[in-house]
């Protein structure tokens, strides 16, 4: 991993926009940067129009003293390509750089992203602009991260296109090398859907019914590696030009984005940067702000991150946009700084006064320095000044949660046995349970390696490959409590269901053989017999007589309906750990329940057991300047009350020292260097 060029401590700041502003406006920046103790913002992300006006001719001035301004204050820089909006010169030349929809419709421009990444005319006038801007740049004191694009594929991810076409029937062509190949793995035996040439084959387009479902999982996978290859393109210039500035983008690792695999993006990164926004109404997003955190922290295979975006206040894209509290804000910032980050930075810097996010809060509001907003931002730089001795340190945990894109892509196509499944939901469920328990989750895909986890918690992965599947069940083997849960296992890589009953995959692992899904209808929930409530989903499942190994154990049957005395939930010794099967959706409770059992057994304990519900807790480690082991424990309490947990050491925070309790206020948050 490459860090920002110069960047101290952690890096704190936010994207900026000068050329929204007037000249007296900027000079008033740096120094309010300052003040703030800003010392990293990402600058020109949308400026092509105004660095290119019209094609071939540039205006650098306002740039130049952008770039000269922020050093001579301290600030460094996360220089943009601007290529994330091409400018309405080039949309006008070229309109057939447009992206288009499944439907045929065109994405005009007038907005962001208007542009087709598979298109080669687009990407060559890109790398052209990326290249003027590394030329001109390159060896400017200010320079500290390439910042490639914005957002990549955050609006036109999947693009129907003529070009989209031609680059997908390459990409395919690439994959199985053969149309014969290709019409087994799509299995076109079906509704006579068998190609005789590659030229043939089209996008998922819109159809009279519902279209080949491993045609459109291919699709997404072409589309993650499509806007991949546009990434490398850019990287590739910029390395050529800046051989040492590290280069990043920034990503989207949250519960509502799912059109990339960012794990097979991650290799191909400096260093990991994510984007992610907490959603007003939903009243656990403090608990999906800590999955995302941890799901960055796995693409990040364990290194530090940046957080790129996030929000001071209100954004204005959700339906009811609710302001934070101080409070607030300063728990978002340190619960992603308490699961890995390194740099805490902003969308935006100054509120902008005109366009489509005018309403989107930002470090300095439309109210100016005499406001809440900003004294928050002002505090908030000096706790993280405060927390510079953490950089570097990282987050482990004993329990693994497994998480991966293309499963999450297969589980949502249609013509499912519930077609309103979503996997993002079921992941949390499990995750929520683990987060309530007070127990730090690494949150990794399904290949990373798992020996040294203590747990492991499968949900909802419905597809997975062969190799994969051996991992998970050898952790088992090797002593770990794996839970899998219902909809798992069924399918391989191609989207052909495993023969022989469900759960395919996980049968010999978990002792169990369902024969007959058994979704329940919206609203219908069934008792099962330890009082518990089973909702969505069941399943016709058998126990077998074991041919090697233990028999699984029944641990809850349905007590009601067709299936009654069927298992629900079984659990199986494998080697030294165990199998434990979830074939229903739990209730809350239950779930909770049944994760205790799981932690218990594998002798997971509360990262701290004397914090009280509602308060996260979570440790960082690393190396002190003697080499020894020095650890970072965050308390963040979520509750309206004040609360004591047991901690010694000494409170950076409030530089004072901590001897054996630690009273937290409502809502306030604390960060203990413990004693060795």
């Amino acid at each position: 991993m490459q860090w920002p060029h110069q960047v101290p401590g952690l890096a704190y700041g936010g994207d900026y926009n000068p050329e929204q502003w007037p000249q007296a406006t900027r000079e008033e920046d740096a120094r309010l940067m300052r003040e703030a103790g800003v010392n990293l913002v990402s600058v020109g992300i949308f400026s092509w129009a105004m660095l290119e006006p019209r094609e071939g001719e540039y205006d650098w001035s306002w740039l130049d003293q952008t770039m000269d301004r922020l050093h001579a204050h301290q600030v460094q820089v996360a220089l943009a390509t601007a290529t994330a909006s091409p400018p309405p010169w080039l949309t006008h030349k070229h309109p057939e750089i447009l992206p288009q929809t499944a439907e045929g419709t065109t994405l005009w421009p007038g907005s962001r992203q208007a542009y087709s990444v598979s298109s080669r005319v687009f990407r060559d006038y890109a790398l052209r602009m990326t290249q003027a801007v590394a030329e001109r740049y390159a060896g400017h004191s200010a320079l500290a991260l390439w910042h490639v694009d914005n957002e990549i594929g955050c609006h036109n991810s999947h693009d129907f296109s003529d070009d989209a076409a031609r680059a997908f029937r390459r990409w395919l062509e690439k994959r199985y090398g053969s149309v014969e190949e290709l019409n087994r793995a799509w299995g076109t035996a079906f509704w006579s859907q068998r190609y005789s040439s590659f030229e043939q084959i089209l996008p998922p387009r819109a159809a009279p019914m519902f279209v080949n479902p491993t045609q459109q999982l291919d699709f997404h996978r072409y589309s993650s590696d499509e806007l991949l290859s546009y990434f490398l393109e850019i990287k590739a210039t910029l390395r050529e030009i800046t051989p040492d500035v590290p280069v990043t983008t920034n990503l989207m690792c949250t519960t509502r984005s799912k059109n990339m695999d960012y794990f097979a993006w991650a290799p191909e990164m400096d260093v990991i940067a994510t984007d992610h926004y907490t959603i007003a109404d939903d009243p656990l997003r403090h608990i999906e702000l800590s999955f995302s955190a941890d799901l960055t922290r796995g693409v990040a295979a364990g290194e530090p991150w940046m957080l790129m975006e996030h929000s001071t206040s209100a954004v204005n894209w959700q339906l009811r946009n609710r302001s934070k509290s101080p409070a607030e804000m300063i728990r978002d910032s340190l619960a992603h700084v308490a699961r890995g980050a390194d740099a805490v930075m902003f969308f935006q810097w100054r509120q902008a006064q005109a366009g489509a996010e005018k309403y989107h809060s930002a470090m300095v509001p439309h109210a100016g320095t005499d406001s809440e907003v900003w004294r928050t931002t002002v505090r908030l730089g000096e706790m993280l000044q405060q927390l510079a001795p953490v950089r570097g340190s990282r987050v482990s945990s004993p329990v693994a949660l497994l998480f991966d894109y293309q499963a999450w892509w297969a589980a949502e196509l249609d013509s499912h046995p519930v077609n309103e499944l979503s996997y993002p939901d079921e992941v949390m469920r499990w995750y929520r349970a683990l987060w309530k328990a007070g127990v730090t989750v690494d949150v990794v895909h399904p290949g990373t390696v798992l020996s040294g986890y203590r747990a492991v918690v499968v949900p909802c992965l419905y597809m997975v490959t062969d190799h994969d599947a051996a991992a998970i069940h050898a952790v088992a083997e090797q002593g770990a409590s794996v839970l899998v849960s219902y909809f798992s296992g069924i399918v391989d890589v191609d989207d052909q269901v495993r023969l022989g009953g469900y759960p395919g995959a996980f049968t010999q692992l978990l002792g169990v053989r369902s024969e007959e899904f058994w979704p329940l209808q919206r609203g219908e929930e069934c008792r099962l017999d330890d009082g518990s409530v089973a909702r969505c989903w069941s399943e016709k499942t058998q126990v077998p007589d074991s041919g090697e190994g233990e028999a699984a154990q029944v641990v809850t049957s349905y007590a009601e309906g067709p299936l009654t005395g069927s298992p629900a939930v079984t659990r199986r010794t494998v080697g030294r750990g165990a199998g434990w099967y979830v074939g229903t959706q739990l209730d809350d409770a239950a779930t909770s329940s049944l994760m205790e059992k799981l932690l218990l057994e594998a002798g997971i304990s509360a990262e701290l057991p004397s914090a009280p519900r509602g308060v996260e807790v979570v440790r960082r480690r690393g190396a002190s300047s003697t080499g020894s082991e020095v650890t970072f424990l965050f308390v963040l309490n979520h509750t309206e009350a004040e609360v004591e947990v047991e901690a010694s050491g000494r409170e950076l925070l409030s530089d004072r020292a901590v001897t054996g309790q630690l009273t937290l206020a409502a809502g306030e948050v604390a960060v203990v260097r413990e004693h060795a």
